[in-house]
């Protein structure tokens, strides 16, 4: 178990000595920058002390100067590096909005402050519906999500170590709170951060949590537990002494070198085995536990063959976790025998470094140096994070059903959703790329049809913002406002998900006839004009979209059931261009612009003048692995103008539409548009279909 902290020996102003403390939490393993670590120690206290003279509502039991500490002692023990230490005494300020962040970019470097960006990120669970009184063992899907969002957020173990570090002072520093507050903070310490130790396999602070949160949420079981251990202390600690001496004497005897202690166990993990196996008090064998640590696996082996020539084994209490390991990992041979007096013991027998992987979990696999990575070390700590994030068997803490965690598997390794919260802290697992769009759809069809507007963390963001992991999303509606038909243009952004779209189609449906048969045409017309094609044989597209004629085919692009790149792929599977090539003495050339081989365009990109504007065209010609055969450029001084002219291969029009939308959406650009092949940087462009742009014609009926 991590120690609980002992009083620092503390300045005359309050501060605390720096040479005794850090000699302390050195104790647990040698740390460099001290200078940065006395920096923030500084930091910390003399913010507290700003606080503290701006305010006559102070109490020293909220100290946060003094829970920074409590944290960076916390990590010492765990061996985390420099930058997780100062990050930890910085994380108070920063939370209370009374240090700000760039502050300590500056001062303490990006890799600090990015920890701290993380630890934010889950400071919003705090706020999360977990509070709810639940009996021990229950679960919900709510819970569920808190978990599942909170390892999508975790792209660096030091953030969640820095959380659970955090969570362990807030529940040891409970007892002195209101009812309602211990629950709370016991509640949300049970359900997630214990589960998040053990998964990370950090034995000594899972079960000071379990122990801490089962203290305040099943008050009289713990503390009957406690009051029948008590009682029995004084001959089950004779029992160890005698029984760990016996086993030294014979393990010195066969030359093995074995450290043997009594072990503890936890009053949460004794209440567990009663609950889960039906059993009494006095059936709980591993209340009275050894544990032998020897240097090598043979060597475990051997112990266990000492041990059981020894007393008489207890039958079904065997358990080899060195070759068959726990889902986190954990190793260690388990026993039950019937020791001295006709009692039975539990023992424990597992290497120096199993007891190191049990006890330090994940941070007994890293060590940083100067913030960066041991090369030794790097595999093994990418391997822990892409374990992390698969958060295999909750169902051991929460008697999850097997269906669901194997859903919980699939759902938390995916990498294509976003967890965000709802104003009240409710989770939502949305798909990612959503938009705030998307979420208000999510929650209910009306507050989606009503949204004119969202702020997300306090913050008004355009409706096609990308929300991300952790984001407070709070939809803005007004009973006046409906549906825009801008929202199904896929190149604006504004719906990203299937489940957004279909309800915004079905309220068009609710629309007239004549006005989506207006809109629909109108749409069609202008991308057409956009790509410089005429003469579009509707009838036979609207065919080939399964549509009854070309009246429907427009109602529905309306609606938004049919999209338009669905128009534009079918035309070109129908149809064939009629080019006039630029250069080639003006022989025209049949191509078929259905993706099966390549036909040469034109376009012509205006927008007001700036730096950097081709190399952004360029770009998305690349990303798109376009290929560039011409490039002209043109500025206006007096209009502040510049005209690009473009030449270049393309397979289809859908693909060429999806290029014109990105570009179009370029800072400055005012329009982007195929014109004909023949086209010169200053002439004239028409603007709508005519004799000047290239005709799309009937191959036949399908």
């Amino acid at each position: 178990m991590v120690q609980v902290r002992e009083e620092y020996s503390f300045n005359a102003d309050g501060s605390v000595n720096f040479g005794q403390w850090l000699a302390r939490i050195e104790s647990y393993g040698t740390l460099d920058r001290h200078e940065d670590i006395r920096a923030a120690c500084d930091v910390s206290w003399e913010v507290e002390q700003q606080a503290i003279a701006a305010s006559n509502l102070w109490s020293p039991g909220i100290s946060s100067y003094r829970t920074g500490l409590e944290m960076a002692e916390i990590l010492a023990q765990l061996h985390l590096d420099c930058d997780a230490i100062i990050a930890s005494l910085l994380y108070r300020p920063v939370r209370e909005s009374r240090l700000p962040l760039e502050q300590v970019r500056e001062r303490f470097g990006e890799s600090v402050a990015r920890l701290l960006e993380g630890v934010l990120r889950m400071a919003a669970i705090n706020e999360s519906d977990t509070s709810k009184t639940r009996v021990l063992g229950q679960n919900n899907d709510q819970v569920d999500n808190v978990r599942k969002m909170l390892l999508a957020m975790v792209d660096d173990v030091r953030v969640a170590l820095i959380k659970i570090a955090e969570r362990t002072c807030a529940i040891r520093a409970v007892k002195n709170a209101g009812v309602e507050k211990r629950l709370r903070v016991a509640r949300e310490v049970f359900d997630i951060y214990a589960p998040l130790a053990h998964r990370l396999g950090i034995g000594q602070i899972k079960w000071e949590l379990e122990d801490l949160a089962f203290r305040y949420l099943e008050q009289d079981s713990y503390k009957r537990i406690a009051r029948l251990l008590d009682e029995r202390r004084v001959d089950r600690e004779k029992f160890i002494t005698r029984v760990t001496d016996e086993i030294r004497q014979h393990l010195f005897e066969e030359r093995i070198d074995a450290e043997v202690n009594g072990r503890a166990k936890s009053i949460y993990s004794i209440w567990r085995k009663m609950q889960r196996k039906k059993l009494d008090f006095s059936m709980i064998f591993d209340i009275r536990a050894v544990r032998i640590l020897v240097p090598e696996v043979r060597d475990c082996y051997a112990t266990l063959g000492i041990v059981h020539s020894l007393w008489r084994v207890v039958p079904q209490e065997f358990d080899d976790y060195i070759a068959n390991p726990k889902e986190n990992g954990y190793q260690s041979l388990h026993t039950a025998v019937v020791g001295p007096d006709n009692k039975i013991f539990e023992i424990q027998i597992r290497t120096f470094a199993m007891d190191e992987d049990a006890e330090l979990g994940v941070c007994a696999h890293w060590r940083y140096k100067e913030g960066v990575l041991n090369p030794g070390a790097r595999d093994s700590y990418g391997e822990k994070i892409d374990w992390l994030r698969q958060v295999l068997a909750w169902h051991e803490e929460m008697g999850m059903l097997g269906g669901l965690v194997d859903q919980l598997r699939s759902d938390s390794a995916e990498p294509e959703r976003v967890y965000v919260f709802t104003p009240d802290g409710h989770v939502v697992d949305i798909m990612k790329g959503a938009t705030p769009l998307d979420f208000a759809y999510y929650v209910h069809t009306e507050v989606g049809n009503s949204c004119c507007g969202a702020r997300v963390n306090d913050k008004l963001v355009p409706l096609n913002y990308s929300l991300q992991t952790g984001d407070r999303v709070e939809v803005l509606s007004s009973d006046n406002n409906q549906p825009s038909r801008e929202w199904l243009k896929p190149h604006l952004g504004f719906i990203r998900t299937p489940r957004a779209r279909a309800r915004l189609v079905q309220w068009f449906k609710t629309r007239s006839r004549e006005e989506n048969l207006e809109h629909g045409r109108s749409m069609l017309d202008a991308e057409f004009a956009r790509l410089a094609i005429a003469d579009v044989d509707y009838h036979a597209v609207a065919r080939k979209l399964g549509c009854k004629n070309e009246e429907r085919l427009m109602v529905s692009v309306g609606v938004g059931a049919i999209r338009i790149a669905d128009v534009l792929e079918a035309a070109g599977e129908l149809g064939m261009l009629i080019c006039t090539l630029s250069g080639h003495d003006s022989v025209e050339t049949e191509f078929a612009p259905d993706g099966t081989e390549s036909f040469p365009v034109t376009l012509l990109v205006t927008a007001q003048d700036r730096a950097g504007l081709l190399r952004d065209v360029s770009d998305i010609l690349a990303s798109a692995q376009i290929t560039m055969l011409e490039v002209s450029t043109q500025s206006d001084r007096d209009s502040g103008q510049a005209s690009m002219r473009l030449v270049m291969e393309m397979q289809s029009f859908h693909v060429l539409s999806r290029i014109l939308d990105r570009i179009s959406h370029l800072d400055n650009v005012i329009e982007a548009r195929r014109v004909d092949e023949g086209a010169r940087l200053g002439a004239s462009v028409p603007t709508t279909p005519g004799a000047d742009v290239l005709p799309l014609q009937r191959t036949g009926d399908t």
